[in-house]
């Protein structure tokens, strides 16, 4: 960081070799930005804790309801979608803080489509199966 003469500041702290390769450069974001972009972390892996959650519950409690083969899908695409949210999410926390960093433009969040088409198929799955089974 430069002082507002244009030379090095030696007496702020500075980040690690670690960090600075890992945060690509750039200039210090506003803390708001970071903290927020942290909160919308944790919010995608609250949402794939959800998914875990209903995975071990479909599995674990709707032997009455579904056969196993429906249960161990069903369950399985949750586990699954729960696993990609949550690397996604750390990805995308790196990439909107070195677009940050970096003044670009915000990525794109791509776990999205595959986060709504999955929970999408899962539902209409259990549904269909759900209005199909004798009463």
């Amino acid at each position: 960081m430069t002082s507002p003469q244009g030379a090095e500041d030696s007496t702020l702290p500075t980040r690690s070799r670690f960090a600075t390769r890992l945060l690509d450069g750039g200039q210090e974001p506003d803390p708001r930005f970071t903290l927020a972009n942290e909160r919308t972390f944790l919010a995608w892996i609250r949402t794939s804790l959800a998914l875990v959650a209903g995975g071990i519950a479909v599995e674990a409690f709707t032997g009455s309801l579904f056969d196993p083969l429906t249960r161990k899908l069903a369950g399985s695409v949750l586990l699954l979608i729960a696993a990609l949210l949550a690397i996604s999410a750390g990805f995308r926390w790196i990439r909107v803080e070195r677009a940050m960093r970096n003044g670009r433009p915000m990525p794109l969040p791509l776990v999205v489509p595959i986060l709504a088409t999955g929970g999408a198929l899962v539902a209409v799955a259990l549904l269909v199966f759900v209005v199909l089974r004798p009463a």
